[in-house]
């Protein structure tokens, strides 16, 4: 087997052919004198994606997941695969700057108490794409997406959770980067765990984050390493969207405030559902519309209200 490279360029896919087959283009321009490998986790696309990789880019090492596992397990895969000292994860809806991931690399080798680093993301348009953000605290629950977050005082909760502060402009520490492109640094994520796969599609890279800060590792954006994101191409696909979201959202709140945060989570989730209800179900004119949106409201908030939850949140 020949010697390990330096860098680990893992990228998942579900349904993305086009994007990824552009996202995988813009990969193999990568710097040249860069030491890497490149790993496809498909996570059981119906499109033909799994063809298209394997015709048009032989060089990339293709792992195919006979379910979709979600992102945090599909990502899980990769990782486990991976050769390098440093994991590049890479959404297939990105294209990434030639010079980015050399960037990256070279910004973690700088300081070996950096656990992760994300690239400065862009709209197709040429604008930035302000995607970095704080940990979520209690008060973000009581404030996001919600009638309280538009009234001071969480009105400032949540701007901060937003980083509103943050140009996204220059190289600054922070809690959490764009999940999209984020390089981590391998024998770290050995320390702390991978993704949580119980965090089935969102929060998995927050909680991930915040594992590698309670180890001592800081956390920084750097300007300069550009990538552009399409931005919410496989989510935005998935049937189960508001579900998985709230139920990934009480579960990370379990992992960082225990049973309180998982209770008032749930709560919140309630609360939405009711704002939600009142704004689209109860407005319906017809009756049969009117039933079924709210029997959609109602299924979140069952099944939210009734997980149970995981007591352990390290994947190894």
């Amino acid at each position: 087997m020949s010697a390990p490279p330096l860098l680990s360029i893992v990228v998942l896919s579900w349904n993305t052919r086009d994007l990824l087959m552009r996202c995988l283009e813009c990969v193999r321009a990568v710097d040249p004198t860069l030491s890497r490998e490149v790993i496809v986790v498909d996570n059981a696309s119906s499109d033909d994606s799994v063809a298209c990789v394997r015709k048009q880019f032989p060089e990339v090492r293709l792992i195919v997941n006979e379910r979709n596992v979600g992102y945090a397990e599909g990502n899980n895969v990769g990782i486990r695969a991976a050769r390098g000292s440093f994991v590049f994860l890479l959404n297939s809806d990105t294209e990434v700057a030639p010079d980015a991931p050399t960037r990256l690399v070279r910004f973690l080798e700088d300081d070996p108490w950096v656990g992760a680093v994300g690239a400065q993301l862009f709209n197709v348009d040429g604008s930035i794409q302000r995607a970095c953000m704080r940990f979520p605290t209690l008060g973000v629950l009581f404030g996001f997406d919600t009638w309280f977050g538009k009234r001071w005082p969480l009105r400032a909760v949540i701007d901060r959770y937003f980083c509103s502060d943050f140009d996204h402009l220059s190289t600054r520490r922070v809690d959490q980067p764009p999940g999209a492109a984020l390089m981590l640094r391998k024998s770290a994520l050995t320390e702390v765990g991978l993704l949580d796969a119980d965090l089935f599609l969102f929060f998995n890279d927050v909680e991930l984050c915040r594992r590698l800060v309670a180890r001592g590792y800081s956390i920084w954006f750097l300007a300069g390493a550009r990538v552009v994101h399409h931005g919410g191409a496989s989510t935005s696909r998935y049937g189960d969207f508001a579900l998985e979201w709230h139920k990934n959202r009480a579960r990370f709140y379990q992992r960082a405030y225990g049973p309180l945060g998982f209770g008032l989570a749930k709560c919140m989730t309630a609360w939405r559902a009711l704002e939600e209800w009142w704004r689209t179900a109860r407005r319906m004119t017809v009756a049969g519309e009117r039933a079924a949106a709210t029997a959609a409201i109602r299924r979140v908030v069952a099944e939210v209200w009734n997980d149970t939850g995981h007591g352990d949140p390290r994947v190894r």
